[in-house]
C-alpha cells in the first residue's frame, strides 16, 4: 500500500466522530446575483462527502469558502473548529486542495514541481514518489509540467493535494479531465484515503462516482442546499420507477402501454422503455408476450433524484462564478 493510502487514522472513543468542517448560515453574493444562500452543513471527520448541482449551483464558491480561499459575506465556516478565514497557516498543513483552475511550476518536471510541493509543507522525501505511483505519473515523473496532457495535469494536481498526508481533502471535480480507467484508479486511490480515516470533501458532475463513493452527499439548487442525506436514502426516499429496456421490434407501443403496472412507454437510444413500479408484475407481462431475451432492467439511480431536484435547470458556464472573476493564474518561474 503506498504512502499516501496509508496514513493512519484518527481515532474515536464511542460515539460519532466530531465535525471536520461545520458550515452554518453561509451566503456569498456577487452583485446581484446570490451565489451561496444560507447554507448550513456538517461533515463528520472520516466522511466521504459529495457537494452535487448544475453549473452556477454555488459549489466551487461553497468549497471555496470553506477552504479559506474566499470569504462569506454572512455566515462562519469551521475546520476542526478554527475558522480558515483570515488564513490560518496553522490549518494548512492538515488540509489538502484540488481547485479546477490549479496552478503548476510549469518548467519543473512533474516529480520536481511535486518536490517543491512537498518541501513547502515539510514532507517526507518519500511522498513524492509515492504520490506519482498512487495517481498514475510514475512514467511521466520526468516529464515537463507544460508538456503533461491535460489529464496528467489534473492527475498531477490530485497529487499535490495529497502529496503531505492531510487529514482533510478538498477536491473540486477531479475526475473532470480523466478518461474512464485513470478515472477508476482514481476511486481507489480515493477508497483507500477514506480507509485510512481521512476526511474528503467532493463536487463532481459523475452521479455513478458520487454513489460509489459518497457516504452523504448534498444538492445544491440556485445557491440552496435542496437535500442533504446517503445516496441510497436519497434513492430510496424518491420512489423514482423501474425502467425495463426491450430491443425495438419485440413489441409495439400500444401493446406495452396496455401492460398492467406500465406507467410510460418511449423510445430511448434503439429500445422500447417501460416505466413502471411493479417490475415484478411487468416482467411476467413482457414474457407472456415476447420473452425476455435481450430484456434490460434499470433500477432507480442517484440520477433520478438529481435530475428530479435540477429539472427545468440551465447549465451556467461561469460555474458558480461572476462574468469577470478571473481563473486562478499558472504560475511559472522567472
Amino acid at each position: 500500500m503506498s504512502e499516501v493510502q496509508a496514513m493512519s487514522s484518527p481515532h474515536h472513543a464511542g460515539g460519532p466522530p466530531p465535525a471536520a468542517v461545520r458550515v452554518e448560515e453561509v451566503s456569498k453574493r456577487y452583485g446581484d446575483r446570490l451565489a451561496v444562500d444560507a447554507v448550513s452543513l456538517e461533515i463528520r471527520q472520516g466522511e466521504f462527502f459529495g457537494l452535487l448541482g448544475p453549473n452556477g449551483a454555488g459549489k466551487s464558491t461553497l468549497v471555496e469558502i470553506m477552504e479559506g480561499l474566499r470569504r462569506a459575506d454572512t455566515g462562519s465556516v469551521a475546520l476542526f473548529g478554527r475558522s480558515p478565514w483570515p488564513r490560518d497557516t496553522g490549518l494548512l498543513p492538515r488540509i489538502g486542495v484540488q481547485t479546477q483552475s490549479s496552478a503548476f511550476f510549469v518548467r519543473q518536471t512533474a516529480h520536481e514541481h511535486l518536490r517543491t510541493v512537498a518541501a513547502l509543507y515539510g514532507a517526507r522525501p518519500g511522498s513524492v514518489d509515492t504520490t506519482l505511483e498512487a495517481v498514475g505519473l510514475t512514467a511521466q515523473r520526468n516529464v515537463r509540467v507544460e508538456n503533461l496532457s491535460g489529464g496528467q495535469r489534473q492527475r498531477l494536481a490530485i497529487a499535490s493535494a495529497l502529496v503531505h498526508g492531510p487529514e482533510l481533502i478538498f477536491l473540486d471535480e477531479p475526475t473532470a479531465a480523466l478518461d474512464p480507467q485513470a478515472r477508476r484508479a482514481l476511486w481507489e486511490v480515493l477508497r483507500g484515503l477514506k480507509a485510512a480515516g481521512r476526511t474528503i470533501v467532493y463536487t463532481t458532475h459523475h452521479l455513478d462516482e458520487a454513489e460509489a463513493l459518497c457516504d452523504r452527499i448534498a444538492i445544491l439548487v440556485d445557491g440552496r442546499v435542496a437535500v442533504t442525506d446517503s445516496p441510497h436514502n436519497l434513492v430510496a426516499a424518491a420512489h423514482a420507477p423501474s425502467r425495463l429496456l426491450l430491443p425495438l421490434g419485440r413489441l409495439d407501443r400500444r401493446r406495452a402501454a396496455g401492460i398492467d403496472g406500465v406507467e410510460r412507454v418511449s423510445e430511448q437510444g434503439g429500445s422500447l422503455v417501460l416505466e413502471t413500479h411493479a417490475p415484478g408484475q411487468v416482467l411476467s407481462a413482457v414474457d407472456r408476450l415476447a420473452g425476455l431475451d435481450g430484456v434490460q432492467t434499470r433500477t432507480p439511480s442517484l440520477e433520478d433524484v438529481y435530475l428530479d431536484l435540477t429539472s427545468g435547470l440551465t447549465a451556467d458556464p461561469a460555474a458558480g462564478k461572476p462574468a469577470g472573476t478571473p481563473a486562478a493564474e499558472t504560475i511559472t518561474e522567472p
